[in-house]
């Protein structure tokens, strides 16, 4: 219960700050919402796209998930949230930037490269998972017999720019990326060192932004 009355309370100061004596802030987003950028990123408690960047309501169109995957465009009938999220930004809210946001000790990427995704009785996390598998196959044979964490780390970063590859799958987001509308972004957060990397496709590596 601690956490819920911490949470109340919490909620308490935003409405406080938010909608008391000068809400001026909020008034334009009572009518509606028109971000310009839109982040994927881990549903890892540490790792709050809002929190790393500083920034209001209002500013990011967000969506988070195990591992900050994107799966390929696949229009068969299934229930595909992340890809409906992609086509409201995207088609409706104009959407200028979309950044795919890894981070540095993600368990979902920690429990693919060990083969240990899911639990008994289910298999949601398996077959989530599995999107990141050709990251997975990547890492084994560009870095085989080095230690786990280096290989997590690179599978972790070979996952965003798998999802950043899965973007373009979408008809909607290669249009407009060609177009010069769109411009797709991969970070990489590293939790020990409180660093943000974003990848350099000229210098085919993450190097740390400033």
């Amino acid at each position: 219960m601690k956490d819920i009355e911490r949470f109340i309370s919490g909620f308490r100061t935003f409405k406080e700050h938010y909608f008391g004596a000068d809400d001026s802030h909020f008034e334009p987003l009572k009518q509606g919402q028109s971000p310009k950028t839109m982040i994927i990123g881990c549903s890892d408690s540490r790792v709050d796209p809002a929190i790393l960047t500083n920034c209001s309501p209002g500013d990011l169109f967000t969506v988070r998930n195990v591992a900050n995957l994107v799966p390929p465009c696949e229009e068969d009938g299934g229930r595909h949230g992340v890809s409906a999220a992609l086509e409201f930004a995207v088609c409706h809210l104009g959407v200028e930037h979309i950044v795919v946001l890894g981070h540095s000790q993600c368990g979902g990427i920690k429990a693919l490269m060990a083969g240990s995704c899911g639990c008994k009785g289910g298999g949601f996390i398996s077959n989530w998972m599995s999107i990141a598998e050709a990251a997975r196959q990547r890492v084994l044979t560009e870095l085989p017999g080095k230690d786990a964490p280096l290989q997590q780390r690179a599978a972790e970063q070979a996952g965003i720019l798998l999802s950043l590859e899965n973007l373009l799958s979408f008809p909607f987001i290669h249009q407009r990326v060609a177009a010069g509308s769109l411009s797709l972004h991969g970070w990489y957060f590293d939790l020990a060192e409180g660093a943000l990397l974003e990848y350099h496709p000229g210098l085919g590596r993450f190097e740390p932004l400033h």
